[in-house]
């Protein structure tokens, strides 16, 4: 516990340079940028290291921490890959702060190791998928959110939060869609491969449970924004709340259900 708490700070600590850096006047891509958010993704990918120690624990702390090391490595991609993601910088990295605080403060929380069994191979692909969708969900939200902070702001003929550091709202919109596309994707994998586990199980293929009903009510969600931002153009702040209704459905399914059951409930 006190090697987690080690690495968590050190994780904290690691992710406060690219906030610092970010929020700065002139904001620009340079090698101090870049050596920022390496730290930054280096910081979380050890707390997660420190915590498994050979064997996936399934506790809501470590759930954080894979979340953040999840969310920073794709934004990395993303960033160094698709014109203007790296202007979500100072969002991306103070969100996960607020995250990192989160997962330092229910360090308390007990370790919940999941055992190995003959379908280990098809839980952790189906844990992958469920990671990484709600990584990539996490980054739609953000960029959902820069474009609201603007178009708010724009309406209000007001200078908005960050202005010249943001994408401009086009952009935004434009991130959102290829964050849920991908994730919409991988959602569907993360579906498949956790109804051939129920199934493995001697279950149905989908149990009505709260993780289900959630994720379910996500991908349907995060199904028809594409479809009207494809078909009908729906942008701004309008897709905005929709981004953030499908995110706050993952965030009930994912770490919200192991929060209530683990931290709440304990």
């Amino acid at each position: 516990m006190q090697i987690g708490l080690v690495f968590g700070l050190t994780a904290i600590v690691a992710i406060v340079p690219a906030i610092m850096l970010s929020w700065r006047a002139q904001f620009r891509r340079d090698i101090a940028y870049w050596a920022v958010l390496l730290l930054a993704c280096a910081g979380p990918l050890s707390a997660v290291i420190s915590r498994l120690d050979g064997t996936w624990q399934g506790d809501f702390a470590t759930t954080i921490w894979v979340t953040i090391a999840a969310t920073m490595g794709i934004f990395l991609i993303f960033a160094a890959c698709v014109r203007g993601a790296w202007r979500l910088t100072p969002l991306v990295s103070a969100y996960m702060l607020v995250l990192g605080l989160m997962g330092l403060a229910w360090q308390h929380a007990p370790d919940m190791p999941v055992s190995v069994s003959g379908e280990m191979g098809w839980l952790l692909l189906h844990i992958s998928f469920a990671v990484a969708t709600y990584a990539l969900a996490t980054l739609a939200a953000v960029a959902a959110l820069a474009a609201f902070i603007q178009e708010r702001a724009l309406k209000r003929k007001q200078k908005p939060m960050l202005d010249g550091v943001l994408p401009a709202i086009t952009q935004c919109d434009r991130l959102v869609v290829q964050f849920l596309a991908i994730g919409e994707a991988v959602l569907a994998a993360g579906l498949l491969t956790g109804a051939t586990l129920s199934m493995m199980a001697g279950s149905g293929p989908l149990p009505l449970d709260h993780k289900t009903i959630f994720t379910l009510g996500a991908f349907i969600i995060i199904g028809i924004l594409l479809y009207a931002q494809i078909r009908h153009g729906v942008r701004g702040r309008r897709a905005a709340r929709i981004v953030l209704l499908a995110y706050l459905l993952l965030t009930l399914g994912y770490p919200g259900v192991k929060f209530v059951t683990e931290v709440l409930l304990m």
